[in-house]
């Protein structure tokens, strides 16, 4: 069973979902695959603690503190070939940004490939189910252009400006 509750942050109104003990998604309204990764129906139970603990990290977050991504019990649900693409989205420091291109070549050299496809890297960024806590707003094309953001390309330029990422 899944649960959820609703937020209101400076770039609109977020879905916070779990499973109740961890973080399941987070999904801007109207953004691509929202709550693909959920099953079934979720039910609104605003006062979980999981929920208290993600208002109060955004909260920070948008204060223009850093919080940890550790702080909070993450459970994404996907593929082991997602699973393992989030993973390196959460090892990318707050402020910078990478390629689809160098993730593809990380994993490829963990998995003892030649290559992997930055299009298929693509994909799975593109299918986070826990927007801006899972940083997959940090990737960027290999020029440098801000491509592929399910919540749409002005709400990442907007996350990465919050950051101070240099473009």
């Amino acid at each position: 069973m899944f649960y959820s509750t609703e937020l209101i942050t400076p770039l609109g109104t977020v879905t916070l979902a779990s499973d109740g003990d961890a973080l399941c998604g987070l999904w801007f309204h109207g953004q691509k695959y929202f709550a693909a990764s959920i099953s079934g129906a979720m039910h609104q139970k605003d006062g979980l603690e999981i929920f208290r603990e993600t208002k109060n990290w955004l909260e920070r977050y948008f204060t223009g503190k850093r919080p940890e991504i550790r702080e909070l019990p993450l459970r994404p649900i996907g593929s082991e070939f997602r699973q393992n693409v989030w993973k390196i989205l959460c090892e990318i420091p707050y402020g910078e940004v990478t390629t689809y291109g160098e993730i593809a070549q990380r994993i490829a050299d963990e998995w003892g490939l030649e290559s992997m496809s930055a299009q298929a890297v693509g994909g799975a960024v593109g299918h986070n189910p826990i927007s801006i806590i899972i940083p997959c707003h940090r990737v960027v094309g290999s020029d440098g252009n801000l491509t592929g953001y399910a919540g749409g390309i002005e709400k990442k330029r907007k996350l990465l400006e919050h950051e101070g990422a240099v473009l």
